[in-house]
């Protein structure tokens, strides 16, 4: 049997397709087994989007949150935020992910200002302070259309994959080609019409992987209030509070298991039916 020295690079003896991993698959995937019982407790989701009101009733507090703005050279810098949300958006989304995983830990990273409209640059700084910081469930509910960020985009999304940082991410409201959802590397969800916000469906033809609630949701909006909207920034705050579910019951997954394991739990795909 060969030896790993006399291997080529990145590649390993037989034996070590022996190892033993951290998740026992039952023999036929359940949505209770998945995530039955499971709160989200213990589980970090980034909001990366307009920031977070911490104090609206349906968020029930961050865990921390930080801003990117420009230093004097007008470059990004990441830092405490002290603001808060000051476009709704990001308010909306948290409220999402807690109401499907209320236990789990919800932290936010400022990237868009008011009329949720940002830059290219911001969004890098952002993401990438969120991956570093090994956050379990990334949710980027907003894209560029910007041909030049996709590249530095792309490495980001794969240091996240690799990391096991699962990067949950709408596709553009719009039929443009837009970053980071096109990538391969993380969940690219779109909307579906249905209340139920359980239910999910597999696309096989992608570019978007799957389609979750997102058309009339009642959100948390500034002030208190929530409000009625529509989008696939929605339908993707459903998916990351799924993702948290699973990963707080299953915590050793890693993203390519998670999305197996999402193909085979969705709503139009027999095992979720069980």
């Amino acid at each position: 049997m060969a030896r790993l020295e006399d291997l080529p690079a990145w590649s390993a003896p037989a034996s070590a397709a022996s190892a033993s991993l951290p998740v026992r698959w039952p023999a036929a995937v359940t949505r209770e087994w998945a995530w039955g019982g499971s709160s989200g407790r213990g589980v970090r989701v980034c909001i990366v989007d307009s920031g977070v009101d911490a104090g609206h009733p349906l968020v029930a507090g961050v865990e921390g949150a930080v801003a990117v703005e420009k230093d004097a050279e007008g470059n990004p810098v990441v830092v405490e935020d002290a603001a808060g949300d000051v476009a709704g958006h990001g308010t909306a989304c948290a409220a999402i992910v807690r109401a499907i995983a209320p236990n789990c830990g919800v932290h936010s990273v400022r990237v868009l200002g008011e009329q949720a409209t940002g830059s290219g640059r911001a969004l890098l700084a952002g993401l990438r302070w969120a991956v570093q910081h090994g956050f379990d469930v990334v949710n980027m509910s907003l894209s560029t259309t910007r041909r030049q960020f996709a590249e530095a985009l792309y490495e980001i999304a794969d240091e996240a994959y690799f990391a096991r940082t699962l990067l949950v991410a709408s596709a553009h409201n719009m039929a443009v080609e837009s970053y980071p959802w096109r990538f391969s590397s993380v969940v690219s969800v779109g909307s579906h019409e249905r209340a139920d916000p359980l239910e999910f469906h597999y696309n096989p033809r992608p570019p978007v992987e799957f389609f979750a609630r997102g058309v009339d949701v009642e959100v948390a909006w500034l002030g208190g209030e929530t409000i009625t909207a529509t989008g696939n920034s929605f339908a993707t705050a459903h998916m990351s509070g799924i993702c948290a579910l699973i990963l707080a019951k299953h915590p050793g997954l890693t993203p390519f298991e998670l999305k197996s394991l999402l193909y085979l739990t969705a709503s139009n795909v027999g095992a979720s039916a069980a």
